[in-house]
């Protein structure tokens, strides 16, 4: 299911990239893991994605432990 949702993002952003001319290798996903344990984000990990955002530095330390 994660697999899935991270494919149609990514096919998204790609179509979103060569529709505007730009480069899509250029394009950035970042993954907003707040509020989300280590634990719910390994599925996100597992599929592919591998740049997280976060507000605070705490944050990273929980949530990535």
């Amino acid at each position: 299911m994660v697999h899935e949702g991270l494919k149609k993002v990514l096919n998204g952003v790609l179509a979103a990239a060569q529709a505007t001319g730009r480069n899509p290798a250029s394009v950035t996903l970042i993954a907003v893991s707040k509020t989300f344990d280590g634990p719910e984000i390994v599925p996100v990990i597992e599929a592919g994605q591998r740049v997280f955002g976060e507000n605070r530095v705490q944050e990273i330390g929980r949530a990535h432990v």
